[in-house]
């Protein structure tokens, strides 16, 4: 404005004296100032195809042209809300992420660290390609450029949960590997999320270093989604797993870990079975530990077990070919223990069977005797008759 009142007071001195300067003033003054685009009209510049033009002609014919298309895109309401889920294409990498195309004119940002439910030191190249098309889920409002924020993480994290959930509902054991370990017990991976599983609850080891990298059979303790909350345990899958595969009248190998007053904690396949000392010889124990130790190997039938809860009754009375010879020579009674179990069990289905016959024969005898007297009853009412 100041410009403009110089010139129009003095028009010779500024026509014959202007100075280079001057001029630049004048042109930076007459410029129009540039439209800001945002990120993602850049991104449509570089990579849309080439203007084509339809003839007044055509666009009669057909009743339609592009300007009335862009009116009716103009004039449509695109609205984006947090948490809302979205179909997008992936059209350029950026630094920390990528851009998304979500169409309406809209573009987003994907963050690396929202890319991928797992992701270790890993790049934005290597967890999604360009002109990938997926969902994603909106998870900021615009910024100036109006452009949004969105995740890929988040809808993976609720499929996992979907997921988990699934599974403990079958109850099914499944594998997953062991990423870090603590004082309590070590931390796996399922489905992409984090579970606990304390050190009670892994079978045969310590929870180490070593055990980093490992995939384990795994079942689920406790699962709560509000809390994020995961429980695992290896000794109940392993055990189960194991139990599936006893049953009452098998001989198996175990070692002996521990003396109480009522017996040995016997284990057996990594589990551990109690041999009850009533269990343990036909003749009476005064003295357990002069008839076993600890880490002395045995043999022993299974005489009970609770597959739910992992729990084993064993027995080597039932193996002895002589009463007392737990107590008196238990070599003889581990190197004849298949065949001794063999003739127990024999014995115990005859017994079975002779019980049931007895149990039938009490039925039967029960039946003629409530018709012997039925029948009783209507000779009663006949001889009355007759006297009558």
């Amino acid at each position: 404005m100041h410009h403009q009142f110089l010139t129009s007071f003095f028009p010779l001195f500024f026509s014959h004296h202007s100075s280079p300067s001057t001029t630049s003033l004048q042109s930076t003054l007459e410029k129009p100032k540039q439209v800001q685009l945002t990120r993602f009209d850049r991104i449509k510049a570089k990579y849309k195809g080439p203007q084509i033009t339809i003839s007044p002609e055509v666009e009669a014919e057909v009743g339609f042209s592009y300007s009335a298309f862009d009116d009716a895109v103009a004039a449509t309401d695109y609205s984006f809300n947090r948490n809302d889920v979205v179909k997008g294409t992936v059209v350029q990498y950026d630094k920390g992420g990528c851009i998304v195309d979500i169409g309406a004119k809209a573009s987003a940002f994907l963050p690396l660290q929202e890319a991928a439910l797992i992701q270790d030191g890993v790049s934005i190249e290597s967890l999604i390609e360009i002109d990938e098309e997926r969902n994603f889920e909106i998870i900021s409002e615009e910024d100036e450029n109006g452009q949004l924020m969105v995740s890929i993480r988040r809808i993976q994290y609720r499929e996992a949960w979907d997921q988990v959930v699934a599974k403990q509902e079958t109850d099914e054991a499944f594998d997953a590997e062991c990423v870090s370990v603590n004082r309590g017990g070590a931390i796996f991976l399922v489905n992409g999320l984090r579970a606990f599983l304390p050190g009670s609850h892994l079978t045969g080891r310590l929870p180490d270093e070593d055990l980093i990298g490992q995939t384990l059979p795994l079942k689920f303790l406790e699962v709560n989604q509000e809390e994020n909350k995961l429980v695992v345990s290896n000794r109940r899958a392993v055990v189960e797993a194991q139990m599936a595969d006893l049953s009452r009248g098998d001989v198996i190998d175990g070692l002996v870990k521990a003396l109480k007053p009522y017996g040995a904690f016997v284990e057996v396949g990594g589990m551990s079975g109690l041999l009850h000392i009533s269990q343990i010889s036909m003749d009476r124990i005064v003295d357990l530990e002069k008839v076993l130790q600890p880490g002395q190997k045995i043999k022993c039938m299974i005489i009970d077990h609770d597959k739910v809860n992992g729990r084993i009754a064993l027995s080597t009375k039932t193996l002895e070919p002589e009463p007392g010879d737990m107590i008196r020579d238990p070599e003889r009674v581990y190197d004849m223990a298949d065949e001794t179990a063999r003739i127990y069990l024999e014995k115990q289905e005859a017994e079975r069977k002779k019980r049931e016959e007895s149990a039938q024969n009490i039925v039967l005898g029960l039946g003629d005797a409530l018709d012997d007297l039925g029948s009783s009853d209507k000779s009663s009412d006949n001889l009355d008759s007759l006297l009558s």
